[in-house]
């Protein structure tokens, strides 16, 4: 029998944070968590709209994996927020307030996908990624990732 071997661990470095700043920071990625699923739907929304012409209930859950009836009620919600309007049975509309959410959005989503882009992943993978971080990044980092791309296009 061969004896198991220890795994070797990476030694944790502690951060001196005030515990305030640390509550900080997990109130921020809950905060962000809560927003995924409004700026998920409206960013897809609109592209449905520009690709298609319209954004279909069942088109969307097909594009985001999911049941018509989790669709259904994710876009009541986002009605409640006043970011969709949507009459029974028909398509699902941005107002004015969900259009400029989705612009946001995937203003946030380019910059990070170039941002990835530059650093050498490959398109599925920055894609894919983006997806998750342009929830979580700060404007801070953002504008960081805006700044580094500069640069790098003007090879300084």
């Amino acid at each position: 029998m061969t004896k198991p071997q220890s795994q070797v661990r990476e030694t944790f470095e502690p951060v001196e944070r005030a515990p305030e700043a640390q509550a900080e920071g997990f109130a921020i990625v809950r905060q962000a968590h809560e927003s995924e699923m409004a700026e998920d739907y409206v960013e897809l929304i609109a592209e449905l709209i520009e690709t298609r012409g319209e954004a279909r209930p069942v088109d969307i859950a097909e594009r985001l994996g999911v049941k018509p009836p989790t669709v259904t009620k994710n876009i009541s919600r986002l009605r409640s927020a006043g970011l969709v309007r949507r009459e029974r049975y028909r398509a699902v509309f941005l107002t004015d307030e969900g259009q400029a959410l989705a612009e946001k959005c995937r203003h946030r989503h380019r910059i990070v996908v170039a941002f990835l882009l530059s650093l050498g992943i490959d398109e599925e993978t920055a894609e894919r990624d983006a997806e998750g971080i342009e929830h979580h990044v700060s404007e801070n980092t953002l504008n960081a990732f805006e700044r580094a791309l500069r640069n790098a296009q003007s090879g300084g």
